[in-house]
């Protein structure tokens, strides 16, 4: 207790100090007095009196400093006194002091932005208690069968059984897309759903915001008219009203009772904006060999992956046994469920939190040439510290301090810059994050901040402050103040981390050029298809109003009557889904006449419905044989059509026309290949291998969800309103969404690269135009050094072109040993950068030498105003003050 009230009394020193050194000198005056009135009585003159009375004492400030050091914290104290010396340092030196905040304002902007969205996505912890034990199971599909895939949505009965036999899990949740058409109270509207097994909520540990989550009983057929609603879509629909607990909403025609509303930090699908029970029915439980279902499952304490892996392998092969025809070859996979979620954007978000760190180290060589250049004028001052007994760590620490303030400084203003850059990301290419991510500048983004700045502070300082603690202090006191002193080890060090400012930056250019170039192919290429003057926009059709194929086949064709005689209409036709986002779905087929492997064998290729009209409107050539046609309808044999990939794949020395196909999902019925056509790229620009298609003849297959495809003679943005207006005019409750251009989904298919280029070639140019100030810096400095010797030159005939050579050699050096260095540092870096580039090498020559040329003229550039100067030094009047 006595020594925490010491320990009181002295941090109460440190903040009361002033006042109590002057009643401490107060009273020193008064003994001092004391003593010297003895002296004085003792028949002493004034001036001995005075000095026999200190020598009793100790000495005045040795008594003052024992004083301080019982009162208060002597290290803090120090330390507070650097930092206002660091602060009226940094305030004589105004030019100084804002060039390094500025310089570090942006390498630590730049970090700080990054960071933070690095840190919604990536780091920050899922909103679920022991969010750690819980993890995605995926079904790993035959590798003959769907070659290239590890991973593949589990099958309802496979589901059920696994939640049956596996004991490594509290609980085992599953959940998969389901639409929904909301109308009432408002627009009618089509939402993403997911419906969940009863388990699901319990699995995640989920609490609701409002009301509660699904019951047990509720995931039963019949009593499953239940919803759970987001945040999201309980302000932007309801109005966020507390009262909409126990309502009773329009979803696909039919009365869900609203029981709950789940905040929105949990996103679990991120793409969903309501849940409901799965209840499936009997039959529908019992599917083996139809893959639609995600599950999460929550480990139990104390089991890891490793072990619920091994069982998870071992009960997959039980079911392979168990059912030979549908689960021969099928096993499972356990994947953490953060890595789950952020696994799609997790490298690109890697990438740029490299470059930005390459950012930030060249900002920091920027400000260590400056603080180099800044202290090496120092070196007298410093002399006569260690010439009066200042240690070698009491001139480091001064030093570093006046950095530390300066990083802090910088990252102070940096917050203002990274601020800025969060809301340009979120504004301009925030659609390649993920749902409900909040980016913003949160404690964790805050102490970040903080430590990123003091870390450059040291770093930036450090070199200068070691450089000093070595001076000679013989040297340092004959050295004189004047302009023309030079340090040749400075001036080395300088050029050092030029080199790595310019190499750093070569790195982020060239993959930036990479990047570009990559982008620049994609949008080149053939898709094999003309999306140009093509409008899409989809419908769906809810079972309660629209129960048979009939009516389904009969609403489409009205849509299409309407949107064929729009202002500006060429062709229009159906599609089941729209290319380059994918088929509809992975379709287990067998050929006829050639062996029947199992289903779970069975190869799958990519499906899709279309109506006559379809390749007409996408302009897709026909290679062989006839397009489907208004004959090919219910109750006539069926056709397809196959892409060439397809048919390579499946008849590879014979034609495939004539061929007769069936497909898992419609047993009753067998195909004819009537017709091969080009390839297209139908799952996005950026997937080079071609996708094995086929197209069904929607009439003889309808569909409940298909797309509208309109090709226009003008503008197709233009007509978007006319086309929901015609649909609306047939049913008007009928939502139409995604209503885009197909330029829009071309762009959209390359969104997430587009996000990762313009970022990358943000910092790239930060990168470039920082090295160009550190070489304008350095080049500057060593003209100022030079001024005697330049003067010399010139006075003894040197031309001015001969000077400004000679400096512009000496900018042009440090650059091209960076370019040098920063060549071999991209290519071992791009290599590891490969699957970023497509249609490129990692290691373009053009790329590489374009790059390389830019520096080089970027450097030229900024030692070009330097040697100009060099050139008009007077030698007349550099020799006078000389």
């Amino acid at each position: 207790m006595r020594s925490l009230r010491a320990w009181i009394v002295r941090l109460g020193g440190v903040f009361t100090g002033e006042r109590r050194d002057r009643d401490f000198d107060a009273e020193l005056e008064s003994h001092l007095q004391l003593h010297v009135d003895d002296g004085l009585r003792r028949g002493l003159s004034a001036g001995e009196a005075r000095r026999q009375a200190l020598l009793k004492i100790g000495g005045l400030e040795r008594t003052r400093e024992q004083h301080r050091d019982r009162r208060g914290l002597p290290a803090l104290e120090t330390l507070l006194r650097d930092l206002r010396y660091a602060m009226r340092v940094l305030r004589q030196r105004p030019g100084y002091s804002v060039a390094a905040i500025v310089v570090l304002a942006l390498g630590i902007g730049a970090n700080t932005a990054i960071f933070s969205v690095v840190h919604a996505v990536l780091l920050r912890p899922l909103p679920f208690p022991d969010a750690d034990r819980l993890t995605f199971v995926w079904h790993t599909p035959p590798p003959d069968a769907f070659p290239g895939m590890t991973r593949f949505t589990v099958s309802p009965a496979n589901f059920l059984d696994w939640q049956r036999q596996a004991r490594s899990f509290e609980r085992m949740g599953l959940m998969q897309f389901r639409p929904f058409n909301i109308t009432g109270g408002g627009e009618p509207e089509s939402l993403r759903a997911a419906g969940v097994s009863a388990a699901f909520f319990q699995t995640l540990s989920a609490q609701p915001l409002l009301g509660r989550t699904l019951r047990p009983d509720e995931d039963a057929p019949g009593h499953n008219h239940v919803v759970v609603l987001t945040e999201r879509l309980w302000t932007r629909r309801f109005g966020a009203d507390p009262g909409v607990v126990g309502r009773k909403i329009s979803l696909n025609g039919e009365p869900f009772t609203v029981v709950g509303v789940m905040p929105s930090p949990f996103r679990v699908p991120s793409w969903a904006e309501l849940w409901t029970p799965v209840a499936w029915s009997a039959e529908d439980a019992a599917l083996r060999n139809n893959h639609n279902c995600v599950v999460v499952a929550r480990l139990k304490p104390g089991v890891d992956m490793v072990a619920a892996q091994a069982e998870m392998t071992g009960i997959s092969r039980r079911l392979e046994q168990a059912y030979p025809e549908d689960d021969k070859g099928w096993g499972a996979v356990l994947i953490p469920l953060h890595e789950g979620l952020v696994e799609d954007i997790k490298p690109a978000l890697l990438v740029l939190l490299g470059a930005v760190a390459f950012v930030l180290l060249i900002a920091c060589a920027n400000v260590a040439n400056l603080v180099l250049a800044r202290t090496m004028g120092r070196k007298k001052e410093i002399g006569l510290r260690l010439a009066l007994g200042a240690s070698g760590a009491r001139v480091l620490r001064q030093v570093l301090c006046e950095t530390a303030v300066l990083g802090l400084l910088g990252g102070a203003a940096g917050l203002i810059v990274a601020q800025a850059a969060v809301q340009l990301i979120v504004a301009y290419l925030g659609k390649t994050l993920p749902d409900d991510v909040a980016i913003r500048l949160d404690l964790p983004v805050l102490g970040f901040t903080l430590a990123v700045s003091l870390l450059c502070g040291i770093l930036s300082g450090i070199g200068a402050a070691w450089r000093l603690t070595r001076t000679n202090v013989s040297d340092a006191l004959k050295q004189g103040l004047s302009r023309t002193d030079t340090d040749a080890g400075g001036h080395r060090t300088r050029n050092v981390l030029v080199v790595a400012e310019v190499a750093l930056s070569l790195m982020l250019l060239v993959g930036a050029g990479l990047m570009i170039r990559s982008l620049f192919y994609l949008q080149g290429l053939d898709t094999g298809m003309d999306v140009n003057n093509v409008l899409t926009g989809g419908v769906l059709l809810p079972g309660t109003r629209y129960p048979t194929p009939e009516k389904q086949s009969q609403f489409y064709k009205q849509v299409l009557e309407r949107a064929r005689v729009l202002p500006g209409v060429e062709t229009a036709s159906l599609s089941s889904s729209v290319p380059l986002e994918g088929g509809s779905g992975h379709w287990p087929i067998s050929i006829e006449g050639r062996p029947a492997p199992s289903k779970s064998q069975q190869p799958s290729v990519e499906g899709m419905l279309i109506s006559p009209g379809f390749l007409k409107t996408f302009r897709i050539g026909l290679v062989s044989g006839r397009d489907i046609a208004d004959t090919d309808i219910k109750g006539r044999p069926p056709v397809m059509l196959i892409s060439e990939s397809m048919a390579r794949h499946f008849w590879p020395n014979e034609s495939p026309l004539g061929a007769r196909v069936k497909a898992i999902f419609f047993p009753d019925l067998i195909f004819e290949v009537v017709g091969v056509v080009k390839d297209v790229k139908l799952d996005g620009l950026d997937v080079s291998t071609p996708v094995q298609v086929m197209y069904l003849a929607f009439d003889q297959a309808p569909n409940g969800f298909m797309s509208v495809v309109l090709r226009t003679s003008g503008s197709p943005a233009m007509l978007a309103g006319s086309l929901v207006k015609a649909i609306h005019e047939i049913d008007p409750e009928q939502p139409v969404v995604n209503v885009r251009t197909m330029d829009e989904v071309t762009s959209g298919s390359i969104e997430r690269r587009r996000f990762t280029m313009l970022l990358l070639a943000g910092f790239a140019g930060l990168a470039l135009l920082l090295a160009s100030v550190g070489i304008y810096s350095v080049l500057a400095y060593a003209v100022r050094q030079r001024v005697r010797e330049i003067g010399i030159r010139l006075a003894l005939g040197a031309q001015a072109s001969e000077v400004l050579r000679l400096m512009l050699m000496s900018g042009l050096r440090p650059t091209v040993l960076g370019v040098a260095i920063g060549l071999a540092g991209a290519a071992a870096i791009t290599r590891t950068l490969a699957s970023f580039f497509v249609g490129i090498s990692g290691t373009d020559p053009l790329t590489f030498a374009a790059v390389s040329s830019l520096v080089l003229v970027v450097g030229l550039s900024a030692s070009l105003i330097p040697a100009w100067r060099a050139t008009r030094i007077d030698p007349i009047r550099t020799l006078r003050d000389e």
